[in-house]
């Protein structure tokens, strides 16, 4: 009898190595979990280039077997020139994920497309043969739940674009899943010693997997879910993907350790987080249940996190959430480390 648990990884999954793909390394390295799939969408790259990092690390990692299917291109309803016009209005924002020409600091970004969606460029870690599934994202999805009702995580770590349109191919969609997972959004995080701080220091109910599509984060969020669980800025601010981190996963000895020595990134365990959290929920130390939304609205608070006491917002849908603000960050690290590393 097969008792693992069943998970849908929907990921925006930029590389190559960092934070996104690391995540998805943990997830299928867990022995008691069944990815079904692989679903890529666009955020901190377009979903072609990051369809390709993922395909290529899948072929490094020997995990082939597992389908990868590409998802949404564009948001709902945000743009270039939507959002091009609100930094306009109301300032520059810390990162803009595909869109993004230069960093924060102005410092160029290597290898920005913003205007080109479909280009994929040379990849660094080598161009996949493998191809992606038949089918969209969403499709997938729904197909998904469907043959496994209240049984498929939908686990979220990059804007929820696919998930919107997952609700919308199929009304029941979110009532047959077992759960939402996502990382996303933000709430009142202690600003960390590093310079991603900025992102969060003056604006702190502002995250970028929202942001980049709030219009589908406000719709997913009021979908008939049994259960969603939130993983935002907050319980990720004290961690970091550390040079020691890295020696250790490059002297791994596992077919992936190459590239994560060579690749990996020092940025704060966002995605990992979320990857060791559902995996181990005791991880948390402080969490709390209440309502969720965000601000669509074109204003400076567009894309920002919105929260209530439960029973205490507009009534417009929102659902219960349990939102995990802090995290023992120590244990999440050995178990980040003991999956990355094949122990």
């Amino acid at each position: 009898m097969n008792t693992k648990r069943k998970i849908i990884i929907d990921q925006d999954a930029h590389g190559p190595a960092s934070t996104n793909l690391q995540s998805i390394l943990m997830l299928l390295q867990a022995p008691d979990v069944e990815v079904l799939g692989i679903c890529v969408v666009s955020g901190d790259g377009w979903c072609d280039e990051n369809l390709a990092h993922t395909l290529r690390f899948l072929e490094i990692a020997g995990r082939t077997d597992v389908p990868v299917f590409r998802g949404a291109m564009f948001p709902l309803l945000n743009s270039q020139r939507r959002m091009l016009q609100w930094e306009g209005l109301h300032g520059q924002l810390f990162w803009k994920g595909a869109w993004t020409e230069r960093f924060y600091d102005g410092r160029p970004r290597p290898g920005a497309h913003p205007s080109q969606p479909r280009f994929v460029p040379e990849l660094a870690e080598g161009t996949p043969t493998t191809l992606p599934a038949p089918g969209s994202a969403a499709e997938f999805m729904v197909r998904s739940v469907r043959a496994h009702p209240g049984e498929v995580s939908i686990w979220a770590a990059g804007p929820m674009t696919n998930l919107a349109l997952a609700a919308r191919l199929d009304p029941e969609f979110a009532s047959l899943a077992g759960e939402l997972f996502f990382m996303g959004g933000s709430f009142n995080p202690v600003p960390a010693d590093n310079h991603f701080a900025q992102e969060y220091r003056h604006n702190p109910r502002q995250e970028f997997n929202l942001r980049w599509d709030p219009e589908a984060a406000s719709l997913v969020l009021k979908e008939d879910w049994r259960r969603i669980t939130q993983i935002p800025v907050d319980a990720t601010t004290r961690t970091l993907w550390s040079a020691a981190h890295q020696s250790a996963a490059a002297a791994a000895g596992m077919p992936w350790s190459d590239y994560l020595g060579r690749f990996g990134r020092e940025l704060p365990m966002w995605d990992e987080v979320a990857a060791a959290l559902w995996l181990d929920p005791s991880l948390a130390t402080r969490r709390e249940t209440m309502a969720v939304d965000v601000d669509t609205a074109f204003t400076a608070n567009y894309g920002a996190i919105l929260s209530w006491p439960v029973g205490r917002g507009p009534g417009l849908g929102e659902q219960a959430v349990d939102v995990v603000l802090d995290i023992d960050v120590p244990r999440m690290e050995r178990l980040a480390l003991e999956l990355l590393c094949g122990r």
